[in-house]
C-alpha cells in the first residue's frame, strides 16, 4: 500500500524578519483609524497619502493628550515618528499651514480651539508667523486678550487683526438685532411704509378676495396691507453695564463691548460701560470703538463686585429709569455683605439690577448659585442672556416707561 509523501520540512528562521506591510485603510474605516490613532492599524490598515498627512497632523495635537495615550485611544507622534527619542519637530507654523489644506474651515476652527484652550499651546496666539496664518475667531480673541500683556509691538499689531475681525463680524451679526428691538412694537393701525417685517397677511387676504382665481387657486394681490408701529420712547433712560474682566468672562467683555457699541448712540438711552477686577475702569468713551475697548481690557486678577456696583450706583441719574446690569460670574473677592446692602438699596429705590452670569451666544454660565441666590433675594434680577435677549429686554422696559 502506498502510503501520504512525508511533509516538506520547515525552512530554518530567518535572523531578522522583514515585517509584512501594513495593509492601507479601506475607505469605510479610515474615519475610524484617524480618530483612534495608530494602535488601530491591526484591524484598520494603514494610511497613506493625504490621509497619513491628516494622522500625523492630529496627532501632533492630540498625541500630547495624556488621558487619551492612557486609554490607548491615540498614540503621539512623539514616539511613532520620532522612535521615542524626543518630540515632533513640527512648529505651530508648519501645523497651522497643514490643517488648513487638509481640513474643512470648521474642523479647522475646533482643532485650534483646542490648541489654545486645551493644551496651551501659546504659540498660536503669540508667534507673529503663526498670528499671520490663523483664521480668526472668538475662541482665538479670548486668547489674545488674556496675553496680549506679554506681547511685544510686532505681536500686538498681527494679535489686532483677530480682534478687529471677530469685532466686525460679531457686530454685522448683532446690530441688526439689537436695532430691531428699538424699532417699536406693531399695532393695528395701517402704515403705508411698504416693510416685509410689518406685512398684515390677514388683512392683505381679506382685501384681495375679490381677485381669487379658482382655476389656478391663488389670490391676486392688488393692494398690499402693513401694519404701522409705535416708536419707543426712550426719554432720560440710562443702561449701565459692569462687566467682570476676571479670566472666566473673556466671552461676556467680548459681548458686553460688542452689545454697548450697538446700543451707543440710540435716541435718548445713555449707555455706560463699566470693566473691573479688583480695580474699576469707565471705558465709556471708548464704547463707540469697540476694538480699541478690547485692547484696553486686562483679563485675569482678582474681583471686587461690591466696589463695581457702588461705582455704578453713583452713575444712576434717575432711579426709576435706570438698568443696570452686573455681568459676573458673582465669585466675590471684595465685600459680600456691601454688594447684597448696594443691591437691595438699588432696587427699592427702583432701580432695573439684572445679575447676568453670562452674556453671550450660548448663555451656559458658571457661576457661585448661593451668592446669585442672596441676590435675587434682595431684589435683583438674576440669570444669563443672549446679547440680542438683553437688547429685548432692555427695549421693554423703555417701552413700557419702566412698569413692571
Amino acid at each position: 500500500m502506498t502510503g501520504h509523501p512525508p511533509p516538506a520540512p520547515n525552512p530554518p528562521p530567518e535572523q531578522n524578519p522583514t515585517p509584512a506591510p501594513v495593509p492601507s485603510t479601506e475607505p469605510g474605516l479610515e474615519r475610524w483609524r484617524l480618530v483612534l490613532g495608530s494602535p488601530a492599524e491591526r484591524s484598520t490598515g494603514g494610511l497613506r497619502g493625504p490621509a497619513a498627512e491628516r494622522d500625523a497632523a492630529l496627532d501632533w495635537l492630540y498625541g500630547r493628550d495624556e488621558d487619551l495615550r492612557r486609554r490607548g485611544v491615540r498614540r503621539g507622534r512623539s514616539e511613532s515618528r520620532a522612535g521615542g527619542t524626543g518630540p515632533s519637530v513640527l512648529t505651530a507654523v508648519d501645523w497651522l499651514d497643514d490643517v488648513h489644506r487638509l481640513f474643512p474651515k470648521d474642523t479647522v476652527e475646533r482643532m485650534e480651539r483646542d490648541a489654545v484652550e486645551q493644551y496651551g499651546i501659546q504659540e498660536i496666539v503669540t508667534d507673529p508667523d503663526v498670528l499671520s496664518r490663523v483664521e480668526p475667531s472668538q475662541t482665538l480673541l479670548r486668547a489674545v486678550l488674556r496675553t496680549k500683556h506679554l506681547m511685544n509691538p510686532q505681536v500686538l499689531a498681527a494679535a489686532r487683526r483677530i480682534v478687529e475681525t471677530v469685532v466686525r463680524q460679531l457686530t454685522e451679526r448683532l446690530r441688526p438685532e439689537v436695532r430691531r428691538a428699538f424699532t417699536g412694537s406693531r399695532t393695528r393701525r395701517p402704515s403705508r411704509a411698504p416693510l416685509a417685517r410689518d406685512f398684515d397677511f390677514r388683512a392683505t387676504i381679506r382685501a384681495n378676495l375679490a381677485h381669487y382665481q379658482p382655476r389656478e387657486r391663488r389670490v391676486l394681490i392688488q393692494r398690499p396691507h402693513f401694519h404701522a408701529r409705535a416708536g419707543r420712547h426712550l426719554e432720560r433712560w440710562q443702561l449701565v453695564l459692569l462687566v467682570d474682566q476676571s479670566g472666566s468672562m473673556a466671552g461676556s467683555v467680548l459681548h458686553s463691548a460688542v452689545t454697548a457699541s450697538c446700543l451707543w448712540g440710540l435716541p435718548g438711552l445713555k449707555t455706560h460701560l463699566i470693566t473691573f477686577d479688583t480695580e474699576v475702569v469707565d471705558l465709556t468713551s471708548e464704547v463707540s470703538d469697540p476694538v480699541e475697548l478690547l485692547m484696553r481690557v486686562q483679563l485675569g486678577g482678582g474681583t471686587d463686585i461690591a466696589r463695581a456696583l457702588a461705582h455704578g450706583a453713583e452713575l444712576v441719574e434717575n432711579p426709576r429709569r435706570t438698568i443696570v446690569a452686573l455681568i459676573t460670574d458673582f465669585c466675590e473677592g471684595g465685600d459680600p455683605y456691601r454688594l447684597v446692602r448696594t443691591v437691595r438699596g438699588l432696587t427699592e429705590q427702583g432701580t432695573v439690577v439684572l445679575g447676568l452670569a453670562s452674556l453671550d451666544e450660548d448663555a451656559e454660565p458658571a457661576y457661585d448659585r448661593e451668592l446669585a441666590g442672596r441676590l435675587a433675594e434682595a431684589g435683583a434680577q438674576v440669570g444669563a442672556m443672549t446679547p440680542s435677549r438683553l437688547a429685548e429686554f432692555v427695549a421693554e422696559k423703555v417701552g413700557r416707561g419702566g412698569r413692571s
